[in-house]
């Protein structure tokens, strides 16, 4: 058996619905394509594929099997063109994870420009606040957001620092008294984005104090931009990105407190995958980003 012949039979029979739309698009015949099946079959210990006369679908073992084999495929296919031609022209599919709340306010108005420079690149931009699992989930690029980055092997690279403010309406400061200390915001309604690093634990300092606040608020939410939402309505208050409601500060519209103290800092960064050489469409969105973030 041809080891990777057989993968990428096996990629293409999964991703054509069929042995014979796979022959077709590799020049093989049904026989060679059932044959090279059925050897890595043999060569794995596990059926990868459910096969009837009408329809063909994958076993358990053969869609984790997939997912693993279509990474390696396209971590070789990326090697071939990063020696050759395609070196200094970024092309293929660019699947990338960014926060929700910093891509709509930071990248998304810049996307459309940077498709245009590179023509031959697809991008599939998920927006999700979570912490994605990169190369499990077969992503290029990941922008997170982090106190502290986790040691991993992937490569990270430090693109910007949110600093943080607490905030909240003119009509709720009016309604509730502003906290001038950090232990005045126990009994305040707190808006938590519960995805932060600090979402249960609000941290303060001021020269040598240091002063940890336990937050427990009525109203928990995944989204920056919801927190926003909440405070521009008068709901509460909350320790947030400075550049997601800088607008609104400057309008008037939202108002800050304990301005005396300094407030958690959230890091931004780039990763990806670690690998002897970064490919064209990685780099170029690298470099994208990082000229981005660097004027907001």
């Amino acid at each position: 058996m041809d080891h990777m012949v057989a993968l990428r039979v096996f990629r293409t029979v999964v991703e054509q619905g069929s042995f014979a739309s796979a022959g077709k698009v590799l020049q093989l015949s049904p026989a060679a394509v059932s044959k090279n099946i059925g050897e890595l079959e043999r060569h794995v210990r596990a059926r990868l594929l459910n096969r009837t006369t009408r329809r063909m679908s994958l076993t358990e073992a053969g869609s984790i099997y997939y997912q693993q084999v279509r990474r390696i495929l396209d971590d070789i296919a990326d090697a071939d063109r990063s020696l050759g031609a395609l070196q200094t022209a970024p092309s293929g599919l660019l699947r990338v994870s960014a926060p929700v709340s910093l891509t709509l306010l930071t990248l998304s108005p810049m996307i459309p420009a940077f498709l245009a420079r590179h023509p031959e690149l697809s991008l599939d931009l998920n927006l999700d606040d979570r912490r994605v699992d990169i190369v499990k989930e077969g992503y290029d690029v990941a922008i997170r957001g982090s106190d502290r980055l986790e040691e991993s092997s992937l490569v990270a690279r430090r693109l910007m620092t949110l600093d943080h403010v607490i905030c909240a309406s003119p009509d709720y400061f009016s309604r509730r008294e502003k906290p001038r200390r950090p232990e005045d915001l126990r009994g305040h309604d707190c808006v938590q984005f519960t995805l932060s690093d600090h979402a249960d634990d609000w941290e303060f300092r001021r020269g040598s104090e240091v002063v940890r606040v336990p937050v427990d608020g009525r109203y928990k939410v995944g989204s920056g931009l919801a927190v926003r939402d909440a405070l521009r309505a008068g709901f509460g208050l909350s320790l947030t990105p400075r550049s997601y409601v800088a607008e609104d500060i400057a309008r008037g519209t939202l108002a800050t407190a304990l301005d005396d103290w300094s407030k958690v800092e959230t890091l931004i960064y780039v990763v990806y995958p670690t690998r002897r050489y970064l490919v064209p469409k990685v780099r170029a969105f690298v470099d994208f980003i990082v000229d981005v973030l660097a004027k907001a």
